[in-house]
């Protein structure tokens, strides 16, 4: 066992030690931060200070890819691999920083003190290829500026903003977060004093008034679910912010904390008194600490304010928010996971019933939403339903954000009314495709999505209508490959994609995900199985029907998708 030095290590687990178990996520992250990675002395350490067993430690170690149990060089440079930064030259990118740090070591010199590893989407899709290093963003980074990088010129482009409307978005000013002063010039919190005139009942009828519907993938009815949890049973009550955005192709959340954490502060304040939360919870994933960081800016300034905390506004409503960041699991974007993750363990989902609305955080009544939907809420009760219901159509009501990236000449954020076309969308406002070629898919929904095609162009972007077409529309992500991409290549990476992440809590999943992997790879490879295109069908449908959560049950959507349009690249022509 390495001696570490321990002294540094008790006041800062002093602070930690009344939560107890709750507390072990935060406490690892410091610890690593302390040492650079989290050693056995220091595991025993947390071990009697959080009453939380050695073996339980470990198992929460090894579940999350941002924590580490051994030692690692003082810079970890993670490297997007996913389709959108792979078709950006990802590959390439680490194929020459792997080969630059072979040489140093060939050549005798001292080697820079870099981990090198791939890593799953970064939520820097606008703006690829991205890299992480040292928990820092760096994108668009290069084969010729990785050096810079790694020394500590890091950056971080900022973000395209646009669209036919301005409603979620409006004051987002890009490349810096709006502090309370500039939220308070665009009628913030406003909407949080509004409601603290009326009922929390009145909050949640003029919410479910307006039709507004998850935005996370769900699409489940928002005022309903806090109708659900506020009539539940049990207290204390808990609102959670679901900010664990790690699904391919999308980074709208992080674009709104990073530009206007208030607007999602007030969502998650108004939230919290419709339900009769005392409590709350942000839980931000763990590669993006510039929004963590401005959401931490952020709550400190409302709390200064008076707008979290006791009495907000001088009413009789309390409500105070922590903060929690994951540690690389895209598992924990599911609901259930999250709220293990929270709960200091490993991020298994739970099967349900229960549900989180009687029993959800610690066993609680529990609402959860996401980012974007609760940046609607202010908009709701500064301007009522009805106006509200003016924006989209009948069943689609409301201001959508899409990401859009991949082979477009504008890749960025989109905000436009629900019912525009896809067509729109991406030839008015995305510039259409780049280098004058032509479409030949685009994937809704990310991962765990499906593939449009060219005949897609004029489906409007309404849930009604996506769903008609046998398209998700899942969180608003949208990738567009042009005709000379190798779909193959994009349905493999999308399939390792899943291998990796899966929890491994059940089987369908766990062995069906590994499965799918491997047929793809013969695919690939030009050898397949005869029978491996009926065997690709049989595992979608096994892992759909009898996985336990969302990421098994949408893992093989996209690729059976694939099948479906270009039937001819998974099996060779002599089969026909």
């Amino acid at each position: 066992m390495e001696n570490v030095d321990l002294t540094l290590l008790h006041p800062l687990l002093e602070k930690f030690s009344p939560e107890g178990r709750t507390a072990l996520l935060p406490a690892l992250h410091e610890v690593q931060d302390l040492y650079g990675y989290v050693p056995e002395q220091a595991a025993v350490e947390i071990s009697k200070s959080l009453q939380v067993p050695l073996a339980d430690i470990h198992g929460v170690l090894e579940f999350y890819s941002l924590l580490y149990n051994a030692p690692v060089a003082k810079t970890v440079v993670h490297v997007c691999t996913d389709p959108v930064c792979a078709m950006a030259g990802a590959d390439s990118l680490f194929k020459v920083m792997n080969r630059k740090l072979e040489l140093h070591e060939l050549e005798g010199e001292d080697a820079p003190a870099i981990t090198l590893e791939k890593a799953p989407c970064l939520g820097l899709c606008e703006h690829a290829p991205a890299l992480m290093v040292r928990d820092k963003p760096v994108a668009p980074a290069s084969p010729s500026t990785w050096e810079d990088i790694v020394t500590g010129k890091t950056y971080h482009a900022n973000p395209i903003i646009a669209g036919d409307i301005s409603v979620l978005t409006a004051g987002c000013q890009r490349g810096k977060p709006s502090k309370l002063a500039d939220y308070l010039k665009v009628d913030g919190y406003s909407a949080l004093q509004k409601a603290l005139q009326i009922s929390p009942e009145a909050v949640i009828a003029e919410v479910k008034a307006s039709g507004l519907v998850g935005r996370g993938g769900a699409a489940f009815p928002t005022g309903l679910k806090w109708e659900g949890a506020a009539g539940a049973a049990g207290s204390p009550k808990y609102l959670v912010c679901n900010a664990d955005e790690a699904e391919p192709g999308t980074f709208k959340d992080r674009i709104m904390m990073e530009t206007m954490p208030h607007r999602v502060l007030e969502g998650i304040i108004i939230a919290a008194y419709a339900i009769g939360a005392p409590k709350g919870y942000m839980y931000i994933r763990g590669e993006y600490t510039i929004p963590y960081r401005t959401m931490s800016q952020a709550i400190e300034e409302a709390r200064q304010a008076g707008y979290l905390g006791e009495n907000i506004l001088g009413s009789s409503f309390t409500f105070d928010l922590e903060l929690r960041r994951g540690a690389g699991a895209y598992i924990c974007g599911e609901e259930t996971a999250l709220f293990e993750s929270i709960e200091g363990k490993r991020g298994f989902p739970r099967a349900k019933p229960p549900f989180p609305t009687t029993s959800g955080l610690f066993g609680k009544p529990t609402v959860i939403n996401n980012v974007e939907t609760l940046c609607n809420v202010p908009i709701i009760l500064n301007g009522g339903a009805a106006n509200y219901r003016k924006i989209g159509t009948e069943k689609s009501p409301g201001p959508k954000l899409f990401c859009m990236s991949g082979d477009v000449k504008r890749p960025g954020l989109y905000e436009v009314p629900f019912g525009v076309t896809f067509r729109h969308l991406l030839e008015d406002l995305a510039g259409g495709v780049r280098s004058g070629k032509q479409m030949r898919a685009a994937l809704f929904g990310g991962a765990a999505g499906a593939f449009a095609a060219e005949e897609d162009l004029d489906v409007r972007l309404t849930f009604e209508d996506l769903r008609s077409a046998g398209l998700p529309l899942g969180s608003g992500v949208i990738t567009v490959f042009d005709e000379t991409r190798n779909m193959l290549d994009i349905c493999l990476r999308l399939a390792r994609f899943f291998a990796e992440e899966s929890c491994g809590k059940c089987y369908p999943c766990q062995i069906g995900t590994q499965r799918q992997y491997e047929i793809l790879q013969r695919v690939v490879r030009g050898d397949p199985l005869r029978d491996d295109f009926q065997r690709l069908q049989d595992l979608g449908q096994t892992m759909t029907d009898a996985s336990l959560c969302g990421l098994g049950q949408t893992a093989s959507l996209a690729i059976s998708s694939a099948m479906r349009l270009w039937p001819e690249l998974f099996q060779p022509k002599l089969w026909y």
